[in-house]
């Protein structure tokens, strides 16, 4: 039988998922979790700080150190909540916004090399694949929870 772990693993380190840091834009040197932060608040309108939190599955006291550096950083904007002062929205900078696009930019280049050493029948096949298994994954009662 298949080791599927070791697949997994295999496509863990081939995605640079193992890595500390994931990426540097304009000398700005980034974790994957502040890239996964930035992808986060780009994707959703005006998010608050706990719905980020919550999408990435992260505790907020983590989530709220994070996010202090990525202010301090002059990449993502903390706003006060008008109806709520305890709740902050998140918004990207000008400078988050080139960033964010930047990454953007290099995974998709990526993806496609990647992805250019299949058929157009391979590439759908595993694109298929990868969406059974996020919806699997979002019905496991001990997988990564909660994401949507």
């Amino acid at each position: 039988m298949e080791n599927v772990r070791e697949l997994f693993h295999t496509m863990t380190k081939r995605l640079g998922l193992l890595d500390r840091n994931c990426c540097t834009v304009g000398g700005i040197e980034l974790s994957l979790v502040q890239s996964h932060i930035l992808y986060e608040i780009d994707r959703m309108n005006e998010p608050s700080m706990q719905q980020v939190a919550d999408a990435l599955a992260i505790d907020i006291t983590t989530f709220s150190r994070q996010i202090q550096t990525l202010v301090k950083m002059n990449l993502v904007k903390k706003t006060p909540y008008p109806q709520d002062r305890r709740v902050y929205i998140l918004s990207l900078t000008p400078e988050g916004k080139y960033v964010t696009a930047k990454i953007d930019a290099e995974v998709n280049e990526y993806l496609g090399e990647v992805f250019s050493h299949m058929s157009e029948f391979e590439r759908e096949t595993v694109l298929r694949s990868i969406r059974l298994l996020n919806e699997c994954m979002a019905k496991s009662s001990v997988c990564c929870k909660p994401l949507f």
